[in-house]
């Protein structure tokens, strides 16, 4: 065969050189994001050169700095005004007064490098909650079509802007009684200036003749053999010139380059949408999908996405998203489950709720995010689409945590909405259904290229109206390609049928065996949309910044304080008390309060989850209610305000492991579960029952198999007379340990007084009985410490040995630095544990790098042994 070599080396030159113009073309887009530099005040007026001013007389001393996003109350804390706000009921004193005033948000910018072809606007992600905007002296929109705390907008400031010295200013009001303003319900006191402020980014962005929006890239993928995906890459391209313009759309990802010719008449609006059948590339063999915590790599990929002419790129957009499917289902008792990738998983999840004057840092929602996944959940359900930044979502798509995401119940009750509500909620008025469905809208557009959300919450205790349902199905078919569920509450719709969850409850404590008695209301069965065993104490650390020293014990006012905020229930720990107290004997002092508090909140912890496990696939779904607090609490909480984990945080994690063994209350039984998406061959569980003085009264091992994402009995056990511990140990087929579990069971059970369920808590009538725990006999550990270096992190190794012939009962191990404050974030891959007479275990913990100090002091401590204190 005789080749040509000349013609091939033009075409090559050719095609290189195609290549390096269209490298070298000049990208006119811009995005100038408006953070710093920004100052706050109250009462101010309008300049003609469009500067904010304070009306009063001491102009400078009314200014705060400020950043964006924020609250007005989040400024004013920053610059060092309620210093004590959390201690005690502080914060009711607070004269809110204030925030009925207009506040201001002004600042300058300047935009260099402008060119007459240049598109301008000005874009705000969220404003709270009526606003006036002023740019350079004149005003561009007013309060009257600029409210709605989820809504966006933007301006074309084209004309307005200059190239140095623009100046924005901002007139902010607050939301009123019946708006639809963020939704903290009962959970913490109402923010006390509505989180009125700019609460979400503000942005420049420039573009030239031909401006790029909504770019989303939205997948399907072959369920059956996972190895194959098809993509589908949209995006909204306007031409704002009087003249006709042709151009290419230019994508890349994974290192692939695709290409669209496009033509635009003068003005023209145009949605594009490219498929595998106009893009082969977009077809994908062997896709790296994206995979919830536990299940598989949350794999992510970037599109690069630009518009260009002959002579410049126009406008340009980056798009971080995840190749998955999401489906649904129901189960033959008329439950609702979600499918990922074509497997049908467990939710298993807790509800977010963001500080209570949005004052989340990148760093806290990392650690926040970092806590969901080591606690082996999966799922974070944003009652409220919660956020003042897409960086929450990003976190999620990053460490594979699904997202529920949409509306609060704050929007369907008189006293938290403020104007009456009927059966389905405070939307009802024409207007009130439009600013609804423009809010969704803004948010989904905002949102959609986020795998980690799967489903978009329509409501949270009531159904939308039907013809509001009508109209939220039409949008969201029409924009996205995700399923939505109606409510969080087991309610049918006359549009669409049963929607196929429940919210019955409880809030309050349950003792374990409620998740596997209970048949109609919160028991392990179905998808539990929020729920809780109530009260987890947090740390006597955390507790002395909430309470003042003269009122620690006995609990008064100043706890209840600090409890939730519901006009019903749970303004108090008289429930967590009187569990302690019939249950583990009345607590001598604060410290043996806590302590029982840890024990009762870990055993009610592990007892939720482990039921919803263990009666896979009859259940599809669990979220604790809640994962945080958005101020200091008792309530509610799988680690505290302060970011110090309670008891109930190591019960979820060791609830949670993928492959566990775990203890059926009501049959008496072991249960073997497993979460991993491949089968369990040749498995063993070592089950070992002892008696209160550690006696062995048997040790047993069995062998089992099972398959994926499944659960199945493997031991029943006999009953005793006494109280015993169970001990379970997991083996692989080489008979290595992977993961233990351990109960203290009572021979006495918790008998519940059905007839008199509520939603709050079905009461308990007769109580298992722990007293004889008082009288363990002392057990005493030896611990070794190493530590090794790591990439990013340190890993703390301690090496724990029972010395004594007796179990060492719940043992907690703590890292503090040299002023006694707890470190953190730390990751230990369990605690709160038992050890068996004379067994050895090592226990390791992962310190993040950033976490800098030089001394650090591990403290173990427990139930029946001598605190110790380690230098390392």
């Amino acid at each position: 065969m005789k080749i040509h070599l000349k013609p091939l080396i033009i075409l090559i030159i050719f095609i290189a050189s195609q290549n390096f113009l269209a490298a070298t073309k000049p990208n006119v887009s811009r995005k100038i994001v408006l953070i710093d530099n920004w100052k706050v005040q109250q009462n101010g007026k309008v300049m003609k050169d469009g500067s904010a001013i304070s009306s009063s007389k001491n102009d400078c001393k009314n200014w705060y700095k400020a950043t964006i996003p924020s609250t007005v109350i989040g400024v004013l804390t920053a610059n060092g005004l309620y210093k004590d706000l959390f201690m005690g009921d502080n914060y009711k004193q607070v004269d809110k007064k204030q925030f009925d005033d207009s506040w201001w948000y002004s600042t300058k910018f300047d935009l260099p490098n402008l060119v007459p072809e240049n598109t301008i606007s000005l874009n705000f992600d969220g404003i709270n909650y009526y606003a006036n905007i002023w740019l350079n002296g004149k005003l561009i929109a007013s309060r009257t079509i600029i409210y709605g705390t989820f809504r966006q907008f933007k301006f074309d400031i084209s004309s307005l802007a200059k190239k140095k010295g623009n100046v924005l200013a901002v007139e902010l009001f607050r939301a009123q009684p019946g708006d639809f303003n963020l939704g903290f319900v009962d959970w913490n006191p109402r923010p006390l200036d509505e989180n009125m402020g700019i609460w979400r980014p503000v942005y420049i962005k420039i573009h030239g003749k031909v401006g790029m929006k909504n770019t989303v890239v939205q997948s399907k993928v072959n369920t059956t053999s996972l190895n194959e995906a098809w993509l589908t890459v949209k995006t909204e391209l306007q031409n704002n010139s009087l003249d006709g313009v042709s151009g290419t759309l230019i994508g890349t990802f994974d290192k692939v380059e695709f290409r669209y010719p496009i033509k635009l008449r003068a003005n023209e609006n145009k949605n594009i949408t490219l498929t595998s059948k106009e893009i082969a590339a977009l077809y994908i063999k062997n896709p790296k999908l994206w995979w919830c915590n536990n299940l598989g790599n949350p794999n992510l990929h970037k599109l690069s996405l630009r518009f260009e002419t002959d002579i410049n790129i126009t406008d340009s957009d980056e798009i971080t998203f995840g190749i998955r499917e999401i489906e649904t289902y129901f189960t033959d008792e008329g439950h609702k489950g979600f499918i990922l990738n074509g497997k049908k998983i467990l939710i298993k999840g807790a509800g977010w709720t963001d500080d209570i004057f949005l004052r989340d840092t990148k760093q806290s929602l990392e650690t926040q995010i970092q806590y969901v996944k080591h606690m082996n959940l999966n799922t974070l359900r944003f009652e409220s689409i919660w956020g003042t930044s897409q960086n929450l979502y990003d976190l999620c798509d990053k460490y594979g945590i699904l997202a529920m995401v949409g509306w609060s119940c704050q929007w369907e009750w008189d006293e938290y909405l403020g104007k009456p509500c009927d059966a389905f909620g405070g939307i009802q008025t024409e207007s009130d259904v439009n600013l609804a469905l423009s809010s969704l809208s803004d948010q989904i557009y905002w949102l959609r290229n986020h795998p980690s959300i799967f489903v978009w919450f329509l409501g949270s205790d009531k159904l939308p109206k039907p013809e509001l349902e009508i109209k939220y199905k039409n949008l969201i078919e029409k924009i996205d390609n995700r399923p939505y569920l109606l409510t969080a509450g087991t309610r049918t719709s006359e549009i669409s049928g049963p929607v196929g969850v429940k919210m019955n409850g409880p809030y309050e404590y349950v003792s374990p065996n409620y998740w596997y008695e209970d048949t109609k209301n919160g028991g392990a069965f179905g998808f539990n949309t929020e729920t809780s065993p109530g009260a987890q104490i947090p740390t006597f650390e955390s507790i002395k910044k909430m309470i003042p020293s003269d009122k620690l014990w006995p609990i008064n006012k100043d706890w209840d304080y600090h409890c939730t905020h519901s006009a019903v229930a749970f303004k108090n720990l008289d429930v967590n008390t009187l569990m302690i107290d019939k249950r583990y004997g009345k607590a001598l002092d604060l410290k043996d309060y806590l302590m029982k508090s840890d024990v009762l909140g870990y055993e009610a912890m592990s007892g939720m989850f482990e039921a919803f496990r263990a009666n896979i696939p009859k259940s599809t779904g669990i979220i604790q209610w809640m994962l945080n607090s958005a101020w200091p609490s008792f309530y509610w909480q799988l680690y505290d305000y302060y970011l110090l984990p309670t008891s109930g945080y190591y019960a979820t994690k060791k609830a949670n492991a993928v492959n566990q063994l775990v203890y059926d209350y009501a049959k008496n039984e072991v249960i073997a579960v497993n979460e991993a998406l491949n089968p369990l061959k040749n498995y063993k569980a070592h089950i070992s029952i002892l008696d209160f003085n550690s006696k062995i009264l048997k040790s047993e091992i069995v062998p089992f198999d099972i398959e994926s994402i499944q659960s199945k009995s493997i031991f029943i056990l006999d009953n005793y007379a006494d109280n015993v511990f169970l001990d379970l140990k997991l083996l692989d087929d080489k008979g290595a340990i992977i993961t233990t579990n351990f109960y203290w069971l009572s021979n006495k059970k918790d008998v519940f007084d059905w007839d008199k369920t509520f939603w709050g808590n079905t009461p308990i009538k007769e109580y298992a009985d722990y007293n004889k725990l008082h009288d363990l006999p002392k057990s005493n550990i030896n611990a070794f410490v190493s530590t090794k270096s790591l990439t990013s992190s340190t890993e703390l190794s301690v090496q724990i040995q029972n010395t004594t012939s007796k179990v060492a009962f719940f043992v907690n191990l703590n890292i503090l630095d040299k002023f006694g404050k707890t470190i953190f974030p730390v990751f230990w891959n369990e605690n709160f544990v038992s050890i068996l007479p004379n067994e050895k275990r090592t226990i390791k913990c992962i310190i993040p790098n950033n976490v800098k100090n030089s001394k650090k002091n591990l403290i173990i401590s427990g139930w029946n042994i001598k605190t110790q204190n380690i230098n390392f």
